[in-house]
């Protein structure tokens, strides 16, 4: 080779290595949600997921709330932007192929009335010597003018069963990407996480064991909320029982019990006893019927995506069921508290509709379907609308499952398989 030749291709090797060290770039803007005006002089964290969550980039915002990151990651990976206002963190996902980005933050509250906790789902799933228990609660913050519900010292406390074990907490904002918390220990079983709950729904969840020697045991559930109706959920080869339980139904093969609205400090003593196979073999006999999810839709009721179960449909369409099988599949490492966004029922337009329609579709396959929605609107405008919006759900199921496959809770064929069905749904929207 000629020395002009190897000059020349040295040249073009620095320009790409230069070109990737570059990496893309994000754009970003800060808003106060409280006051809707732009915040200013806000400390903005890039945060890389893979391995932990590592900060590797900062800045602050503008006077106009802008701010731009550039790294070498964005675009190949789900990443993390956090912003940090009035000492209290905010966190918005930031999914492969977003170039954009609005951080919305919020006032800070330390009044507990600024949140109602509306209901408090309870999953059994027993494995040999041991009982594995996720609990899940729903809160809502409907505060005006918007406002975020926020303590250093722990917002939001919850207690454990006694002889129970902690394994995992979670938080989640409107988002809906959990973020793991570090409890903080109150004693005598009782924790408090500190997380800033932001206008709109909001969730926590747990996970914890407990002795289960001969195959039964009696849980006494402590509540700590009253008004928030409790679930109790279980495989049906798992038998429950308890003063004021009632038979529900079933919803994708799951037992439902529902207790009602409990009272603030009191034990709901449940009996379990029974086995059920693992998780990784319900999970297989739910991909193994496919059909079987399709009838649980066409049974299901209510607009949009909402889930009612068939046997008493009018006390709970309104709870977050597909949290059951996502649970159940995702207990045997408990890291599936972080995989999983709950699916709410929403009535409205069009664009809410095919928003969920392909949320549900890009889901994956153990995940509650919706029913089809009605029919689109002719006006283009609308149209375009609804086009937009399901991308931006295809985009957050994207982000969900590259956590799922970074968190080791999926494995690489369940990986592929989910990810051609979303490109499949991203397809036939384009074609659409």
């Amino acid at each position: 080779m000629k020395p002009a030749q190897r000059i020349a291709l040295l040249s073009a090797a620095l320009l790409l290595l230069v070109a990737t060290m570059h990496g893309a770039t994000v754009q970003g803007t800060v808003k106060n949600g409280t006051t809707g005006q732009p915040a200013a002089g806000v400390e903005v964290i890039l945060i890389q997921l893979q391995g932990g969550m590592t900060p590797v980039l900062n800045t602050k915002s503008d006077a106009q709330g802008h701010f731009t990151f550039d790294h070498p990651a964005i675009g190949t990976q789900p990443m993390l932007v956090r912003a940090v206002y009035k000492g209290v963190n905010f966190h918005q996902p930031l999914p492969p192929g977003r170039t954009d980005l609005e951080v919305e933050v919020f006032d800070p509250s330390h009044d507990p009335k600024t949140i109602s906790v509306e209901s408090h789902f309870v999953i059994f799933q027993p494995n040999g010597g041991t009982l594995v228990v996720g609990e899940e609660y729903s809160l809502k913050n409907n505060s005006q003018p918007p406002l975020a519900y926020y303590s250093d010292k722990g917002n939001f406390d919850f207690a454990l069963p006694e002889g129970a074990t902690l394994k995992q907490a979670a938080a989640q904002g409107p988002s809906g990407m959990p973020v793991v918390q570090a409890p903080i220990d109150k004693g005598k079983n009782r924790y408090s996480v500190a997380y800033a709950f932001r206008p709109g729904d909001n969730g926590v969840r747990y996970s914890y064991e407990l002795p289960y020697s001969g195959d039964a045991a009696t849980v006494k559930l402590p509540t700590v909320y009253p008004g928030a109706r409790l679930v109790i959920v279980a495989p049906p080869t798992v038998k429950i029982s308890g003063d004021g339980l009632q038979p529900g139904g079933q919803e994708q093969g799951m037992n439902i019990y529902d207790h009602g609205t409990g009272t603030a400090n009191a034990l709901v003593a449940v009996n379990v006893s029974g086995t059920a196979p693992p998780p990784s073999e319900a999970a297989a006999e739910t991909q193994s019927d496919p059909g079987a999810q399709g009838r649980d839709a066409q049974q299901a009721s209510g607009a949009s995506s909402g889930v009612s179960i068939q046997v008493a449909p009018g006390r709970l369409d309104d709870l977050k069921l597909p949290i059951v099988v996502v649970l159940v599949v995702g207990f045997a490492a408990f890291a599936v508290l972080l995989a999983r966004k709950p699916v709410l029922a929403m009535a409205g337009g069009s664009s809410a509709a095919a928003r969920e329609n392909v949320t549900a579709a890009a889901e994956p396959a153990h995940a509650v379907h919706a029913q089809p929605s009605a029919p689109a609107a002719t006006n283009l405008a609308a149209v375009d609308a609804a086009v937009g919006s399901s991308l931006d759900a295809l985009k957050d199921t994207l982000f969900r499952l590259e956590l799922r496959r970074q968190a080791g809770t999926i494995s690489e064929a369940d990986y592929a398989t989910e990810r051609a069905r979303a490109e499949k749904v991203l397809r036939d929207l384009v074609r659409g």
